[in-house]
């Protein structure tokens, strides 16, 4: 792999041009910083260097700060492997310089690569160039003076707006804007960006100190307002994270005492930043997301990803109409099956109605839309199977249907084609049992609304071929999703890890304990609603049918609560009818239902576990352990039974699948965070006082006696045990 490397060219025209390069975006590497503090050094020393212009290598500028050292600093907690540029490089040494500097970007001008450009005295850019701070999205702030230039060149709103959301801009926008001086061609911008460093020192172009500006920040009464508003709004929405305040007393200060003093304080509360938990969290789910690419004796073998150009859908349901909505977004010709007309239209009608919505959202130009609309088709027999590459089973949770489907399936379908069922539950070996090519099934397991959430499972069998698991994988990434290749058993990893989350909910609900108090602290941990929420909006008829295939498989740990059958007795359905633990009205948020209460006091007297008869005396904090602690022990036994190749698969599909915070960093993660020791005994004088729902696993327990991380890779012992 190329090194890291910073080079210095100087023309005739006296111009000298730093490139810096470390394929493939140029992430700012400490050795890129070293580079570049020398280079401008001896530019500044050079009588025959008039000017400066800053390039990256390879048609882009940076993708900003190598986060690889973020990993290092969080495994050390030695915050000296941070590189400290903001002042000395950056101010010191490029803006306030005695030779002007013009940025020449394109491509990528993203976080700390972007911050080099804030600091240059102009900034020329290519067509459609990403230009932004996404630092927050990693639990940090811009570390480079971010906080403190953007806000003056492009105005306080837009800079909070750009920081906050983490989102970047166009350089049209940004010229627009003011950041961006001018916007040329590609082939050009060399060329233009060296005439404009000789126009700045040559007194032909202004010499803008970006720091000293204050222009665009208004009055001091105007920004209070601006970040009055700001601090509110982040409130509701990056609750339980500390850097969107941080970063925003940190462009304050600036604004109130100078640039130069901003400067200070933003370095300072980066280095405190960078230690939290919450950058911990997310930079460990940035990285783990990268891992599930990496599936040993799949991706490592030679094997080529076959194309995938039709595939079929068999029941265009809620599911099957969002399968398909995603693979024609992404140009797969898709086929929708139905059993009679009247289903049939209905599924075509909500994949068009879900690509109206995009467009309507202003999220899908028309011509793609219309691109899309042309890639569908319905049918109601298998006739036009006959040269698909995949098929996709999303009916009904039923094995004696689905078995048949898999059986026809191998009697019409070429015999390339990938047979998948998009089962949440079943066991693939038993949806498969009548179907010879067992190489060619394997799991497509997509999460609701299928062309919304950005998890695919991919669930394998013992026989299913490396080939098959590849390819699944290339269409996953193809239709914008993230593929988590996972081993066969009821649930599979994701569902089988929450199973115990809605039954400890009603075991709490049983022994007393508010239900709308439960969601609300649920919610206020970061999940975004809670377990009595949520099985309103997914109807209780799926909660039951689960339910029996848990029962079925996990019989020794299953807790059985009669709530859900008295509410569907008592004509409840939750949002399905508009009843349910809530009332739900067009227009309105859900609402409380205090009706439903006498319901759910006759749930816990026949449950009869309430001690003494009476509700538990309980806080805030053991109400959310009881929920997710035995979430966490059933992560542990999919753990120990090798479902995932590593502990981080497990917590990129619980913050993709089960929107299980980010910045808490996925299920074992966050667990390792609580500490092994902790869970374990809670849970054990939990199973001691109301039984084995509640008993820690044998991985659990040895863990935790040994002081081993949940997350340290599986002893060959239990490697022995995989279904991967």
């Amino acid at each position: 792999m190329a090194e890291p490397k910073v080079t210095m060219d100087v023309g005739n025209d006296g111009v000298a041009i730093i490139k810096f390069s470390n394929p493939p975006v140029n992430a700012l590497a400490i050795q890129i910083f070293a580079g570049l503090k020398e280079k401008w050094n001896e530019a500044a020393r050079r009588n025959d260097v008039k000017a400066i212009v800053l390039t990256g290598s390879g048609g882009r500028f940076s993708g900003g700060f190598d986060i690889n050292v973020f990993e290092k600093v969080h495994k050390t907690n030695d915050v000296t492997l941070l590189p400290d540029v903001s002042v000395d490089l950056v101010t010191n040494t490029m803006e306030d310089g005695k030779k002007p500097a013009v940025a020449a970007v394109e491509g990528l001008c993203l976080g700390g690569g972007f911050e080099l450009a804030l600091a240059c005295h102009a900034r020329i850019a290519a067509p459609r160039t990403q230009l932004g701070l996404p630092e927050l999205s990693l639990g940090v702030l811009p570390g480079s003076g971010g906080t403190q230039r953007l806000p003056r060149l492009v105005g306080l709103s837009k800079s909070v707006e750009m920081m906050m959301t983490s989102k970047p801009i166009m350089s049209e926008e940004g010229e627009k804007l003011g950041v961006i001086d001018a916007v040329v061609p590609s082939t050009e911008l060399l060329k233009v960006a060296r005439q404009w460093a000789l126009d700045i020192a040559e007194r032909r172009k202004p010499w803008v100190r970006s720091l000293h500006r204050t222009e665009k920040i208004g009055s001091i009464s105007e920004a209070h307002e601006v970040l009055k508003l700001a601090r509110q709004q982040v409130k509701q929405t990056a609750r339980n994270m500390p850097q969107h305040l941080a970063c925003l007393d940190v462009i304050e200060e600036g604004i109130i005492h100078g640039g130069y003093k901003g400067i200070i304080k933003e370095a300072k509360v980066f280095q405190d930043l960078v230690l939290s938990d919450t950058s911990r969290g997310l930079v460990h789910v940035f990285f783990a997301q990268r891992a599930t690419s990496k599936v040993p004796n799949v991706t490592d073998i030679g094997l080529k990803p076959r194309p995938i150009k039709k595939v079929a859908i068999i029941g265009g349901g809620l599911m099957g109409s969002g399968i398909a909505t995603s693979l024609v977004l992404s140009n797969i010709f898709v086929i929708v099956k139905e059993i009679n007309h009247e289903y049939l239209q209905k599924g075509l009608k909500t994949v068009e109605a879900n690509i109206r919505g995009l467009v309507a959202r202003k999220k899908l130009q028309q011509d793609k839309a219309n691109k899309a609309f042309s890639m569908l088709k319905g049918a109601l027999d298998y006739s036009e199977f006959k040269d698909v590459d995949m098929v996709i089973e999303a009916v009904i949770e039923n094995i004696p249907l689905k078995q048949q489907i898999f059986a026809d399936l191998e009697k019409v379908c070429p015999p390339h084609c990938i047979l998948a069922s998009n089962t949440s539950t079943i066991d693939l070996n038993i949806i498969g049992q009548k179907t010879r090519s067992q190489d060619r099934i394997i799991g497509a397991h997509f999460f609701s609304p299928a062309h919304v959430m950005p998890l695919l499972e991919i669930v394998r069998t013992t026989k299913t071929s490396a080939q098959t698991i590849l390819d699944l994988m290339a269409v996953g990434k193809t239709i914008k999703k993230v593929p988590v290749v996972v081993g066969n058993c009821t649930g599979f990893a994701v569902n089988r890890t929450f199973f115990p989350y809605a039954q400890s909910a009603h075991f709490l609900a049983n022994l007393g304990v508010d239900v709308y108090r439960i969601d609300a602290l649920i919610t206020s941990f970061g999940l975004p609603i809670g377990p009595f929420l949520l099985q309103d909006l997914a109807g209780y008829g799926v909660a039951v049918a689960v339910g029996k295939e848990y029962l079925s498989a996990f019989s020794d740990r299953v807790f059985t609560s009669p709530l859900l059958d008295l509410l569907i007795k008592s004509g409840r359905n939750g949002k399905n009818n508009g009843k349910g633990y809530y009332i739900y009205r067009k227009g309105e948020k859900p609402k409380p239902d205090p009706t439903v209460l006498p319901i759910i006091e006759e749930s816990r007297r026949l449950t009869n576990i309430m001690p003494g008869g009476k509700p538990i005396s309980i806080t805030d904090q053991e109400i959310v352990e009881m929920i997710l602690f035995p979430v966490v022990n059933e992560a542990c036994r999919v753990l120990d039974d090798g479902i995932v190749v590593r502990a981080a698969d497990l917590d990129v599909a619980s913050v993709l699948g089960m929107s299980f915070p980010s910045y808490r960093g996925g299920i074992v993660f966050w667990a390792d965070t609580v500490g092994a020791g902790h869970i374990y005994k809670s849970l054990r004088k939990w199973s001691e006082l109301y039984g084995n729902f509640f008993k820690p696993s044998k991985f659990l327990e040895e863990r935790a006696t040994k002081g081993i991380p949940l997350s340290a890779p599986a002893s060959t012992s239990s490697g022995s045990r995989s279904r991967m």
